[in-house]
């Protein structure tokens, strides 16, 4: 949702238009990807079956912001999705692209609730199996850092 609010409200039309705001944005990312990375192959237990230590909500509500407002995945796909929905003959374009982004939302969270579920069974899987959990946290973390060094690459497309 908070991109679709961003699109609706013409902000991600300016980090598109603005060489400052798009660097600003791309830095940002790939510095949080950056320290994603470093953080689970130094750690070896990004992926790990032992109890985690507790969190206050504060703490995973602020991870789960950072993480939206810094992936510019959903952002573009609001921009290049959305609007081909979008008439100015049905009344105002604010509104629709609300509408439009809410129904995304319910969508991506009945979506990532099925992934969740289906998360439990593999967890299972993969806790019977040490060197794929190994694996996979290794993986995870060169993602991250390949993601992190990939956006620093990319230039301001218009």
């Amino acid at each position: 949702m908070l991109h679709s609010v961003a699109a609706a409200l013409g902000l991600t039309l300016l980090i598109q238009a603005s060489p400052a705001a798009f660097w600003a944005v791309k830095l940002a990312g790939a510095a949080y990807l950056l320290y994603l990375g470093y953080k689970a192959l130094s750690s070896h237990g990004l992926i790990s079956f032992q109890p985690a230590a507790q969190q206050s909500l504060r703490s995973i509500f602020a991870s789960g912001l950072l993480s939206t407002i810094l992936n510019p995945k959903p952002g573009l796909f609001v921009l290049a999705f959305i609007p081909q929905f979008v008439s100015a003959e049905r009344g105002s374009v604010t509104v629709q692209m609300l509408a439009y982004g809410a129904i995304f939302a319910v969508l991506t969270a009945a979506i990532f609730a099925l992934m969740g579920c289906y998360a439990a069974k593999l967890s299972d899987w993969i806790a019977q199996r040490p060197r794929a959990t190994k694996g996979l946290n290794v993986g995870a973390g060169v993602a991250f850092v390949a993601s992190g060094i990939s956006i620093l690459a990319l230039g301001n497309r218009r």
